[in-house]
């Protein structure tokens, strides 16, 4: 929070009393789940408190949906990923069956990828990752995805030009 920290949070505390329910109920008729529903609003004020000037706020409802709606979106995400893992994982031998502990790193890790290519086509995502998960050369990813090689250098080139600019954010 920004320097009058105080008025800050007594800002997003009166936003909180006064928009709970509403986006309570909001985001229960999106997931069907009164429990889910709670959670992601109250992550969504953790958020309002997190902004740098909570004052400049101008309408609240409309920010508090933005956030809410991308809470939302993000479990989906998380909850198609994870799924798909534990897919790939079935077929593993139980003897390389990574740990609870692993596994979640491993979906939390998957996360990141994601939120890294998002924005990127799913063509160069899916030609990123069959690279970098599944070992294929660009041979070999040009053929799963009927394309030309070149046009897999071109995916790998936009896929590395974001990691780098990631990791140049850093």
């Amino acid at each position: 929070m920004g320097a009058d920290s105080k008025s800050d949070f007594a800002l997003v505390a009166q936003m909180f009393k006064s928009d709970y329910s509403w986006l309570c109920g909001s985001v229960r008729r999106a997931l069907g789940c009164p429990h889910g529903a709670q959670d992601i609003a109250s992550e969504t004020f953790l958020r309002v408190l997190a902004l740098p000037d909570p004052s400049s706020i101008r309408e609240p409802r409309a920010l508090l949906t933005t956030i809410a709606r991308r809470l939302i979106y993000d479990g989906w995400r998380r909850q198609d990923l994870e799924r798909a893992y534990l897919e790939t994982l079935a077929w593993m031998p139980d003897a390389v069956y990574p740990s609870p502990e692993e596994r979640e790193v491993l979906i939390e890790t998957l996360l990141q990828v994601d939120r890294l290519l998002e924005g990127l086509s799913s063509r160069v995502k899916a030609a990123f990752l069959y690279h970098q998960l599944d070992g294929l050369s660009y041979a070999q990813i040009a053929e799963r995805l009927e394309v030309s090689t070149s046009r897999v250098q071109q995916y790998m080139a936009d896929a590395f030009k974001r990691c780098y600019l990631a990791m140049a954010e850093v």
